[in-house]
């Protein structure tokens, strides 16, 4: 627990311990203070309060009495937690190690606050990791073999796991139809905060160019299929590590591949919660070293071109429109060697990592500051994404609705 949830819970345990004595006589026996008495009584007051606590202290609060644990437990607490959560996104980094699932949380400028071990996964070979939202991840199975010097194995298909670091949970989804060709999938989340929609492309024929594309959803927790469809993004060997897409303000985004270049993109696909899918220019030429992020709400597209050392960065305002405005163009602290394994976004600042530096580029006035992580981790192929906690369910069912399917 923190100082401060600590403090809280020590001082409640001592008011009922307080109050629990009475005296004889005359005076009235009180076994608990009116001003206590009113805030637990008062659940919106109790509920305002416990909803900034860190989750790893919710979770020890839910042993305190029975009307904690149903406070904590119910669909508008966890909501409202949600809520305030979003307010204060972190960092999540993962750095890829054989065998071990070890992600770090990092808040402010380079401060490492919790590592934290997804238990049930312990017998899996690292897990690429392709997205975060609402406090959710997205794991799909590592497509290398390890110990077998990063040579690549087309897999042509994956397990997918949503997981949730704050609470532990782990839920493997089922299989998809098989495919005779690699994958590439996307996470959409909503319309509600604790539902998800997995998109998944796949080639039913090793022969064929054809495309189809099925749906899971967190509702009724199985595939449906949608057809063929014309186009198929970038798939995870362009960035093998970790996500190859984005969602934002309810649609997910990939690369669609240049032609006759299927490692350097050459426009955007788009996909809503309704499943309907569209196309979308972009505002430039880019190379292999091009990142889809979400800033402040809204799809960006960070570019870095080696042989002039540049970062640009193209907004978009109106996703319904391929109007694309620059944000911003500044050199590069790092060299055209340096390989970009990473690119992720929170709030106006933008999170790079290369083969050799952690860098955050400041957009509001252009800076560049360097963390050091030598003795939290080893560098060693990290991710970097967007995280705030959250007690959202993996499996997409959350109060009533979760008994009732149990």
């Amino acid at each position: 627990m923190t100082n401060w949830s600590t403090r809280f819970f020590l001082r409640r345990k001592r008011l009922k311990r307080k109050f629990k004595m009475f005296e004889t006589g005359s005076k009235p026996i009180r076994k608990k203070s009116d001003a206590w008495y009113e805030v637990e009584s008062a659940e919106d007051i109790l509920a305002d309060i416990l909803s900034r606590v860190p989750i790893k202290s919710l979770l020890a609060f839910k042993s305190v009495s029975k009307q904690w644990r149903r406070l904590i437990q119910s669909s508008t607490f966890i909501k409202l937690q949600l809520r305030w959560s979003l307010e204060k996104p972190n960092y999540l980094i993962y750095p890829y190690m054989d065998g071990l699932v070890n992600l770090y949380q990092m808040k402010g400028k380079g401060e490492i606050i919790e590592k934290i071990t997804l238990f049930g996964c312990e017998d899996i070979y690292s897990l690429s990791l392709l997205c975060s939202c609402n406090g959710l991840l997205c794991f799909i199975n590592y497509p290398f073999v390890p110990d077998s010097n990063r040579e690549l194995v087309y897999l042509i298909d994956f397990d997918i796991r949503i997981c949730n670091p704050a609470t532990r949970e782990v839920y493997l989804l089922p299989k998809g139809s098989p495919s005779e060709k690699k994958i590439s999938i996307g996470v959409a989340f909503g319309p509600k905060p604790w539902e998800y929609k997995v998109f998944r492309f796949f080639h039913p024929k090793y022969d064929s160019d054809d495309i189809k594309c099925e749906v899971y959803s967190s509702i009724t927790r199985s595939w449906r299929g949608i057809g063929d469809v014309q186009y198929c993004p970038i798939g995870i060997l362009y960035c093998p590590l970790g996500s190859n897409h984005v969602y934002v303000n309810g649609k997910i985004y990939w690369f669609l591949p240049e032609e006759g270049d299927i490692i350097t993109p050459g426009s955007i696909l788009s996909v809503d919660i309704e499943e309907n899918f569209k196309v979308i220019s972009l505002p430039d030429e880019v190379t292999a070293h091009a990142f889809l992020v979400d800033l402040e709400g809204f799809l960006s597209l960070v570019a870095v071109y080696d042989d002039d050392q540049v970062v640009d960065v193209w907004i978009l305002h109106d996703s319904n429109e391929s109007n694309w405005e620059k944000k911003c163009s500044d050199y590069v602290p790092f060299s055209c060697v340096d390989s970009i394994n990473f690119v992720a976004a929170r709030k106006t600042e933008i999170f790079f990592i290369t083969s050799e530096q952690y860098l955050i580029y400041n957009l509001d006035d252009g800076t560049w500051t360097e963390l050091d992580f030598e003795d939290d981790f080893e560098s060693n192929l990290p991710v970097v994404l967007p995280y705030t906690e959250s007690l959202l369910p993996c499996n997409g069912i959350l109060g009533s609705e979760r008994e009732h399917n149990n």
